[in-house]
């Protein structure tokens, strides 16, 4: 873990978004810096594109997927 210099104005954002989405402000920042570097090294996919693909990563590797059965 590293300590970063970050304005207060992102710290009271980041407090209020983790509040909605039950994040600590750190880990709000976190996911911030994930997303955003995901878009940079993705400019084709939008925030919901991301989203979801974060999402069905993490599904997968949880166990969560079944096959998919593709109708003829």
């Amino acid at each position: 873990m590293t300590s970063i210099r970050v304005s207060s104005e992102i710290i009271q954002q980041a407090q209020t978004y983790g509040k909605v989405f039950n994040r600590s402000a750190p880990k709000q920042i976190e996911y911030w810096s994930r997303i955003g570097k995901l878009a940079e090294e993705n400019p084709d996919l939008t925030y919901e594109d991301i989203k979801n693909l974060l999402l069905a990563l993490e599904e997968k590797h949880l166990g969560h997927v079944e096959e998919y059965k593709f109708e003829s």
